[in-house]
C-alpha cells in the first residue's frame, strides 16, 4: 500500500490557475512518514514568485466565481462531499502515511471534513440580508452580504483534511477564491483534496494550492492589498506576527491559535467510566489537538482513584504505526515536536510532578517519532506542564476541593479555546459553563464542536469563528444600501 501511495503522491505538484506545477526554483520537500521515518515522497517547495502567480490566479478567476448565485456554487460543493465520501477509504490512506494518525481516525476525519461541503453548499444559499425600517418617510435601508474576494489559507499539519476542508468549503460558498497553503509535514492530503475538487468541476483560478517557504508566501498573502482576508491555523506566536504586520493593508484576520484546555471532574462521576473515557480523549491523534484536554482539575475526593485507574488504562493503548489495524495511538508529527513534548515531561517531573505512567519513548519502537501516553500526578499551576500547550500524548491531574477553586484554576492561562466539564449537578453545570472563559465549553462530552456551530477561542487562541453561519459570515463582507429622495 505505501509503494502505492509513493508512486501516486510522486506525481503531486502545485496547483495554480488550474494547471498543476513545479515550483518555480525547481526546489523539492521530502514528505516523511512519522511512523516509519521513510520517505514517501517529494513535493515542489516554491516561494514568493509562486505565491504571486497564485494570487494574480485568484484575482482574475473572482469576478466570475462571484458572479455565480449560491445554487450553482452548491452544486460543485456537493459533488466535492460526494466524491470525498465514495473515495474516504483510499484518501485516508493518504493522510496515514504523512499524518501518522489511524486509519480509523484518518477515515473519520475524511467523512466528517465532507460535511462541511455539504453543510457550507447550503450554508451559502441563506446569507440573507435584511430591510431596515428608516427614520424618514422618503427613505429605504437595505443590507446585503457580498463575498470579500481573496483568501489566504495556512493550515496545520495536525488534521489535514479537517482544517483545510472547514475554510476552503466556507470561501468557496461565499463566493471567494483563495490561495492555499498546507503545511509542509502533510502536503499530500491537502493535494489529494484539491483532486477533488478538480473532478467536481471546480474553474481554474478559483482554488490554487502552493507548498513552500512560509515566511515568504505568508509576506506575499499579507502584502498583496488584493488578498482581503487570511486564515491561519498554527502557534500564537505566528499569529501574532499576522496580526502585526496586517494593518499594512487592513488585512482582515481569523485565527486558530493554541489552547491548553481544561477539564473539571466532579465528585459524582463514575471514575472507572471517567478514567476510561479521560485516557481515549487524551491520546486521540496522539495527543495533537487544539481542543484537546490537557490539565485535569479533578475533585479531591475521587482524586487518587482517578489518577490511578487512568494511568492504568494510558498504560494499555497499542501503539503503533497507524496503517496497522491494531493500532490505537499513532506517531507525533516529527522529532522536533516529540522532543518538545519530552522537555516538558522533564522540566514538570523536576518541579515536582509524579510520573505515573509513559514519560519516554517505548523501548519497541527504534523507527518512528513515537511517545507513550503519560500521566503527571499532583501538578500545580507553576509547573510547565500547567502553562504550556503540550501537543503530545501527556495529560496533567491536579486536585480541587470547591467549585469556585476549579474555575479559577481552568481560568489560570493565557488561552481560552476549549474547556470540559463532567458532572450531573445542574447548578454546577450552569455556574461552570457561564463562569469558563473559554470559546467552547463541553459539559459530559469531548466533541463539543461541529460543523454546525461556532468554533473559535477567547484570549490568546484565536480571533474570528470557522463553522456555522458563523463561519460564512467571515468571507462575506456587511454592506448596507441606503435610498433616499423617494
Amino acid at each position: 500500500m505505501t509503494e502505492t501511495i509513493s508512486k501516486k503522491a510522486a506525481l503531486r505538484q502545485n496547483y495554480i490557475n488550474g494547471q498543476p506545477c513545479n515550483a518555480l526554483n525547481a526546489n523539492t520537500w521530502q514528505v516523511i512518514n512519522p511512523a516509519t521515518e521513510a520517505v514517501i515522497t517529494t513535493v515542489p517547495f516554491g516561494n514568493d514568485a509562486d505565491a504571486n502567480r497564485a494570487v494574480d490566479a485568484a484575482i482574475a478567476a473572482f469576478p466570475k466565481w462571484k458572479a455565480k448565485n449560491a445554487w450553482q456554487r452548491a452544486d460543485i460543493l456537493k459533488k466535492v462531499a460526494d466524491i470525498m465520501r465514495r473515495d474516504a477509504q483510499k484518501l485516508a490512506v493518504i493522510t496515514v502515511a504523512e499524518a501518522g494518525k489511524p486509519m480509523m481516525e484518518a477515515v473519520g476525519e475524511w467523512t466528517i471534513a465532507a460535511q462541511f461541503f455539504d453543510w457550507f453548499a447550503e450554508e451559502g444559499k441563506r446569507s440573507y440580508g435584511r430591510t431596515i425600517p428608516a427614520s424618514r418617510n422618503n427613505k429605504r435601508m437595505s443590507v446585503i452580504y457580498q463575498p470579500i474576494g481573496v483568501v489566504g489559507i495556512i493550515t496545520a499539519w495536525n488534521f489535514p483534511v479537517w482544517n483545510v476542508a472547514r475554510v476552503w468549503a466556507a470561501s468557496l460558498a461565499a463566493g471567494c477564491t483563495f490561495v492555499a497553503k498546507p503545511s509542509e509535514y502533510t502536503p499530500l492530503t491537502a493535494m489529494a483534496l484539491m483532486d477533488v475538487l478538480i473532478e467536481a468541476g471546480i474553474p481554474a483560478g478559483v482554488a490554487n494550492l502552493v507548498l513552500g517557504e512560509a515566511d515568504k508566501i505568508g509576506n506575499v498573502l499579507l502584502e498583496r492589498p488584493e488578498v482581503r482576508k487570511i486564515h491561519f491555523v498554527g502557534s500564537t506566536r505566528v499569529g501574532k506576527l499576522l496580526m502585526e504586520n496586517s494593518g499594512k493593508t487592513n488585512t482582515k484576520l481569523s485565527l486558530e491559535l493554541g489552547g491548553n484546555a481544561p477539564c473539571l471532574i466532579f465528585p459524582e462521576m463514575d471514575v472507572d467510566k471517567m478514567a476510561k473515557s479521560a485516557a481515549q480523549a487524551k491520546v486521540r491523534n496522539c495527543g495533537q489537538v487544539c481542543v484537546s484536554p490537557q490539565r485535569f482539575l479533578v475533585h479531591r475526593q475521587i482524586y487518587d482513584a482517578f489518577c490511578t485507574l487512568t494511568a492504568k488504562y494510558l498504560s494499555e493503548f497499542k501503539i503503533g504505526n497507524g496503517a496497522e489495524p491494531s493500532t490505537q495511538v499513532g506517531p507525533l508529527i516529527n522529532t522536533r515536536q516529540r522532543a518538545g513534548v519530552a522537555q516538558v515531561v522533564a522540566e514538570s517531573v523536576a518541579q515536582g510532578a509524579v510520573l505515573m505512567c509513559g514519560g519516554k519513548v517505548p523501548a519497541s519502537k527504534t523507527k518512528g517519532y513515537f511517545y507513550e501516553p503519560t500521566l503527571l500526578k499532583d501538578v500545580k499551576p507553576e509547573f510547565a506542564i500547567f502553562r504550556k500547550e503540550v501537543f503530545g500524548p501527556v495529560m496533567s491531574v491536579t486536585p480541587f476541593d470547591t467549585l469556585e477553586e476549579a474555575v479559577q484554576l481552568a481560568n489560570d492561562t493565557e488561552y481560552g479555546l476549549a474547556a470540559y466539564v463532567w458532572t450531573n449537578d445542574l447548578k454546577t453545570s450552569i455556574y461552570t459553563s457561564e463562569s469558563l472563559e473559554f470559546g467552547i465549553v463541553g459539559i459530559n462530552e469531548w466533541a463539543a464542536h461541529g460543523i454546525e456551530a461556532p468554533f473559535g477561542g477567547w484570549k490568546q487562541s484565536g480571533l474570528g469563528y470557522e463553522c456555522g453561519e458563523e463561519g460564512l459570515h467571515e468571507y462575506l463582507e456587511k454592506k448596507l444600501i441606503a435610498i433616499g429622495d423617494l
